[in-house]
């Protein structure tokens, strides 16, 4: 029998009508013969509702705690879709990460899946259930129960299709499939029906909210057929691959973007002698993710380095740069907020020079400032201040031709 990994987002399942029409569309694929398991997240906003609780408690409550709270929201929607599901006549049982032995690493609220026995699943499916699991949650070798982080449902559900070699692994959501950019923020947005996984890797790192980045990573390196559906609607939607068929590719294929990016810059007295590496050895080692990075060593200019993070890391970062000041050896820190990151993504730039100069060039003539620049074969990122960060996503997919009606858009 074909195995069957069917994911459900927050959207999809945030009332008890949408999870009838969840274990409606499950029976439907148990009734074609198919071995199914899914994949839930909680319900609407009880993630960020758990959260504000938290909050209301005390200003920075541990991250350990925050883990055994949060992680109880995907297993109120597991536990009801499998009520509904034996309800209908379909056998069904729920499942934590922990019970399914998704063993992570010990960073509590931003997880890693070290290993996945199938097994259990493999057992309870050749029992003929339909197995129902917790996203976003596992068990570390210690015991201790972690989440994977925003979109950590994605994840799970790919690691699960690569553990027991599922033949595809959908993901339901609330649109009907991966867009050239965001149809809420960009005129004539339009689905694509094929993308590769490297595209999407980089739509997702650079902000696109579709899938987390760990589920395509995921995809990529075991090869699992990765599919973006429609919750709401019978539709096709977008299907992640190896490689699309070049003779339909757009040389720029999405526009991604990013709020609430912040960019700090540190100052030196002398040349760096190796701080460089110490900065970013120990921002890591404090688990504070780094995106764009530029140095500057001018004669005459004090020597200095600038680096973007998320707005949400600013705090944390602060710290930890003043904890480490004197064996960093750095004299001067200072950070700009207010703004964006906008990238420009696409596999057909490799064989495209002057693609970074045509995204400049249209900028400049939109009088956007580009505050930092960063590339990569398949990817052009420019921070600009946040109030134009629309204007300069529509500009840009404008300028690639991604809204042409006429363009096969495969």
């Amino acid at each position: 029998m074909t195995k069957i990994v069917m994911k459900f987002g927050g959207t999809s399942v945030e009332s008890t009508g949408k999870i009838e029409n969840v274990a409606t569309r499950v029976k439907r694929e148990k009734d074609k013969g198919h071995d199914i398991v899914v994949v839930v997240s909680a319900m609407g906003k009880t993630t960020d509702e758990l959260s504000n609780l938290a909050f209301e408690l005390a200003e920075s409550p541990s991250k350990r705690e925050m883990d055994m709270l949060l992680s109880n929201g995907e297993q109120v929607t597991m536990a009801l879709l499998s009520i509904r599901l034996n309800a209908i006549g379909i056998d069904a049982i729920s499942l934590t990460g922990a019970q399914v032995g998704l063993i992570t690493d010990d960073i509590h609220r931003n997880a890693k899946i070290l290993k996945l026995d199938p097994a259990k699943i493999d057992s309870l499916l050749d029992s003929n259930k339909v197995v129902i699991v917790a996203g976003f949650q596992g068990i570390s070798e210690e015991g201790e129960i972690t989440t994977l982080g925003r979109g950590g449902s994605d994840t799970t559900a790919v690691a699960i299709a690569a553990s027991i070699k599922a033949e595809i692994c959908d993901i339901y959501t609330d649109v009907d499939g991966i867009y050239t950019s965001d149809p809420r923020y960009i005129e004539n947005a339009r689905r694509l029906e094929q993308l590769e996984y490297d595209e999407m890797l980089e739509l997702a790192n650079l902000g696109a909210g579709v899938l987390h980045p760990r589920a395509v990573e995921f995809a990529k390196n075991y090869k699992v057929p990765l599919r973006v559906r429609p919750s709401y609607k019978d539709g096709e939607g977008t299907i992640l691959k190896e490689e699309v068929d070049v003779e339909n590719n757009l040389v720029v294929r999405g526009v991604a973007f990013e709020s609430d990016i912040v960019r700090l810059t540190i100052e030196y007295e002398v040349p760096f002698n190796g701080s460089l590496a110490s900065i970013f050895t120990t921002l890591a080692a404090n688990h504070i993710n780094v995106d764009i990075i530029v140095q500057s060593i001018v004669d005459g200019v004090k020597p200095a380095v600038s680096f973007s993070i998320k707005k949400e890391s600013l705090a944390e970062t602060i710290t930890v740069l003043e904890t480490h000041k004197q064996e960093l050896g750095f004299t001067f820190a200072d950070f700009e907020v207010g703004l964006s990151k906008v990238s420009i993504v696409g596999s057909g730039m490799v064989s495209n020079p002057g693609v970074a100069a045509q995204m400049f060039d249209r900028l400049r003539k939109e009088n956007i400032p580009v505050k930092m620049v960063s590339t990569s074969e398949i990817k052009v990122s420019v921070v600009v201040p946040q109030q134009h960060m629309i204007e300069a996503a529509n500009a840009l997919h404008d300028e690639f031709d991604l809204a042409l009606t006429h363009q096969s858009v495969q």
